[in-house]
C-alpha cells in the first residue's frame, strides 16, 4: 500500500491543453489536488491560465493555485471566486512583510489556505517573517516558468530546516518530481508533491501517481 498522507498534485501545465477536461479526468481518481500554474509573462517568461479557463473545468479535486505573477494582489480574487482551495504567491514578487501579511489575510478571508513560494536561489530566511502565518510553503526545485526541468537538490536543505521549525506546516515541492526525486523530497520533510511531466507523459497515470508515494 502507498502512503496517503503524502499529497500528490498533478500540474496541468504539462497536460494536453487541447483536451484539458479529459486530461484531468485521467488523474482525478488517483490524485489529491490539482495544481494550476498561473504565469503572467513578466514574473516568469511564459503565459498560462486565467480563472476563465479554470472555472470551466469539472473536477472534485481541490484547486491549488500557484501564482507566478509580478502582482499577485491583482489575481487573488478571481481564483477565490472560482473556489480555489489554496493560493500560493511568490516571496520574490512580494518583498514587504506588511504586504505579504495582507495577501495571506485576503486569501484566508476568501476561504482558502495561503502559501508562499521560494525559488531555488531564495533563502528560507527570506520568508521567516510569515512562516507562522502561512499554511503552505512551496519550495521550488526548478526555476519557475517551464516544465520538464532537472531537479535542483540543494533546496532540500530548506525543506529540512522548515520542517524542523514547523512540524505542522504543509511543505510542497515543485519541479523535476519523479519516482526517484519524490523519495528525496519526502525524506527531507515534504508532504505535498507537484508533478507535471512525469505524470502526464506516463502511459499509466495511476501507476505514475502511486509511484510518487512511499510504500507503507
Amino acid at each position: 500500500m502507498s502512503d496517503k498522507s503524502i499529497i500528490i498534485a498533478p500540474s496541468i501545465l504539462a497536460a494536453d491543453l487541447s483536451r484539458l477536461q479529459e486530461e484531468v479526468e485521467t488523474v482525478e481518481k488517483y490524485a489529491d489536488w490539482l495544481q494550476i500554474d498561473v504565469m503572467d509573462g513578466h514574473f516568469v517568461p511564459n503565459l498560462s491560465f486565467g480563472a476563465p479557463v479554470i472555472k470551466n473545468l469539472k473536477t472534485a479535486l481541490p484547486l491549488d493555485i500557484h501564482l507566478m505573477v509580478s502582482n499577485p494582489a491583482e489575481r487573488i480574487q478571481e481564483f477565490l471566486d472560482i473556489g480555489a482551495a489554496n493560493i500560493t504567491f511568490h516571496a520574490e514578487a512580494v518583498q514587504k512583510t506588511e504586504e505579504r501579511k495582507a495577501l495571506i489575510a485576503k486569501i484566508h478571508d476568501g476561504g482558502a489556505t495561503a502559501g508562499i513560494a521560494i525559488n531555488p536561489e531564495t533563502s528560507l530566511d527570506n520568508v521567516g517573517d510569515v512562516l507562522e502565518d502561512i499554511d503552505l510553503l512551496l519550495v521550488m526545485s526548478v526555476h519557475p516558468g517551464f516544465g520538464g526541468q532537472k531537479f535542483i537538490e540543494h533546496v532540500l536543505s530548506d525543506v529540512k530546516t522548515a520542517r524542523s521549525v514547523r512540524a505542522d506546516l504543509m511543505i510542497q515541492m515543485d519541479g523535476g518530481i519523479d519516482d526517484t526525486t519524490a523519495l528525496q523530497c519526502i525524506e527531507a520533510g515534504a508532504n505535498n508533491l507537484v508533478s507535471g511531466s512525469f505524470i502526464f507523459n506516463a502511459e499509466d497515470r495511476r501507476i505514475a501517481i502511486e509511484s510518487l508515494r512511499p510504500s507503507s
